[in-house]
């Protein structure tokens, strides 16, 4: 939701900025003094400090007097969603099986909101600017498995995300209009999974397919990513491909015995 958008009358926004602050620790900053996490939240350097020492307080921040880190204990914010989404243990045997068979990288994302989110991974080798891991979120309109995601929503409800998406390319390659989006999911819809080149980042191919429940709707998608210089367009349709949709169709079958319940966070909207 952006800062612009309407409240309803029960919006906590300092619950927010709260959330901000968390937010505000990544890979690339893992530690921070006051005044960058004021910045990054656009919070005045007060506000900054009593959330600051609050979370240290209740043990999520770490502070040697200068620069904040989060604990440990952030996990637990997570342990619940992820202790319960059996979906990520039926599927992580298979990627592993898929990497191995392969070589390259495979994952497992579901759709939350207009991002994908991995919630399963098994890496080779970083091909990516950006380091991949559970929890990670890209634009779902920019990666292979966003697109297999999107691509099985109603026709409504890709219009509407198409409307609100933010589409400034990333590379010389990135589809940057609706129309050219919306041809593309089409395609994906008919063909029955997504193959992206360098559009997220120069250098990087990734081909994804919808893994589906038990009836038949896409829960989340299962990807492989490449290195451009090692893998052409054509060299991933053939021998990529059919090694992911293999995987992809084990996953599925263990799903309608199992019958898990739709991933939490798994924003899929109105079904056709």
């Amino acid at each position: 939701m952006s800062e612009d958008a309407p409240r309803a009358p029960h919006f906590v926004k300092s619950f927010e900025r709260g959330l901000a602050v968390i937010r505000a620790f990544d890979a690339d900053h893992p530690a921070r003094t006051l005044s960058e996490v004021a910045r990054a939240c656009d919070l005045t350097r007060a506000a900054a400090r009593r959330f600051l020492l609050t979370l240290a307080d209740l043990g999520y921040v770490h502070t040697d007097g200068r620069r904040f880190r989060l604990t440990p204990r952030v996990l637990e914010l997570g342990y619940s969603y992820l202790a319960g989404f059996t979906l990520a243990q039926i599927a992580e045997p298979y990627l592993e099986q898929l990497v191995a068979q392969v070589r390259e990288s495979s994952s497992l994302c579901v759709l939350d909101g207009d991002d994908v989110v991995y919630v399963a991974r098994v890496p080779t080798s970083r091909i990516m600017t950006a380091s991949i891991t559970v929890g990670t979120r890209f634009p779902a309109h920019l990666t292979s498995v966003g697109r297999v995601m999107l691509a099985d929503l109603p026709d409504a409800e890709i219009e509407t995300r198409l409307a609100r998406a933010d589409l400034r390319p990333h590379t010389a390659r990135t589809l940057s209009s609706v129309h050219a989006l919306r041809a593309e999911l089409r395609r994906v819809r008919r063909q029955g999974y997504a193959l992206v080149d360098q559009e997220l980042e120069d250098g990087l191919r990734s081909v994804a397919a919808p893994v589906r429940d038990r009836d038949g709707e896409v829960l989340a998608g299962v990807n492989i990513a490449v290195h451009a210089g090692r893998n052409s367009l054509e060299s991933v349709r053939r021998d990529l491909l059919p090694h992911l949709l293999a995987a992809v169709a084990r996953i599925d079958a263990d799903l309608r015995i199992t019958g898990p319940a739709r991933a939490a966070g798994h924003d899929s909207g109105t079904r056709r």
